[in-house]
């Protein structure tokens, strides 16, 4: 019996040997399984994302194509609906009986009979000029159309100032004016400005050196105040704000404008 007992004690280091060497296979076993399990969401990954691209460009389109749908027949309905409720409004005999209404009805009858002749007044059927110094554009009218239009030069508004505090500012005047004279072949009279700028002594009122051939074009057209449309021998500036004050334009539109416009035309600045 003490043999058995010393065999039966003796063996039981092997089954624990055993039982102890079937561990790292177990583990192994477990760390195969969690690799598994582990990989199996990345396959999956890649069609979800293409799902969901697919998803999001379908919706896109369907978004786009309801928008021009609406463009193309929701808005032209719900225009021609307001229109329909304007139409009845104006329609609607018992406003039209409405004291109020026929008060208010008659000062914009007035209102639109005054702009009307001040409009007229101002583009009458005679030629006249509009001058836009923002755009530095000119837009020649005859019986109320449009019959030319271009670039042009307008003042810089740039200002020139002496040791004597003396100063000019060269701007463009902005208003209702008219034509006060005609020259062809014009002669300018240099200011006094004109030598200051230059560095140079300024000579009496009627010394030669005042006066300049060729410089303003063919023709020139007096607007008052000194101001002039005339042409130009710098036509690369056509188009800038550039001048001393006069309107500047190229020799094709000068003559147009010279043999359009009359003495008295209108020209409009602003």
């Amino acid at each position: 019996m003490e043999n058995e007992k010393i065999i039966n004690e003796g063996t039981q280091p092997e089954n624990e040997k055993n039982s102890a060497g079937t561990n790292p296979v177990n583990d192994e076993n477990i760390n195969m399984s969690d690799k598994a399990l582990s990989q199996k969401p990345k396959t999956g990954k890649p069609l979800f994302t293409f799902f969901r691209s697919l998803f999001i460009i379908i919706c896109s389109i369907l978004i786009t194509c309801s928008l021009i749908l609406y463009i193309l027949y929701v808005v032209p309905v719900l225009n021609e609906f307001s229109h329909r409720q304007k139409s009845e409004t104006t329609n609607n005999q018992e406003l039209k009986k409405d004291l109020l209404y026929k008060k208010q009805i008659s000062l914009l009858t007035k209102d639109i009979q005054r702009l009307s002749l001040k409009f007229n007044a101002y583009t009458s059927g005679q030629s006249y000029i509009v001058v836009n110094t923002i755009e530095n554009r000119f837009f020649l009218y005859t019986n109320k159309k449009l019959i030319r239009e271009g670039f042009c030069s307008s003042g810089s508004y740039t200002m020139l100032q002496t040791s004597g505090n003396k100063k000019w500012i060269f701007k463009t005047p902005k208003g209702k004016y008219w034509i006060h004279g005609k020259t062809t072949n014009p002669v300018w009279k240099r200011p006094d400005w004109s030598f200051v700028e230059e560095g140079s002594p300024i000579p009496p009122k009627d010394d030669f050196s005042r006066y300049e051939y060729g410089v303003l074009g063919d023709y020139a057209l007096a607007i008052g105040d000194g101001y002039l449309i005339h042409g130009t021998i710098y036509k690369r500036f056509l188009g800038m704000p550039v001048t001393h004050g006069c309107v500047r334009l190229n020799d094709e539109d000068l003559k147009v404008i010279f043999n359009t416009l009359n003495i008295g035309s209108k020209v409009y600045i602003f």
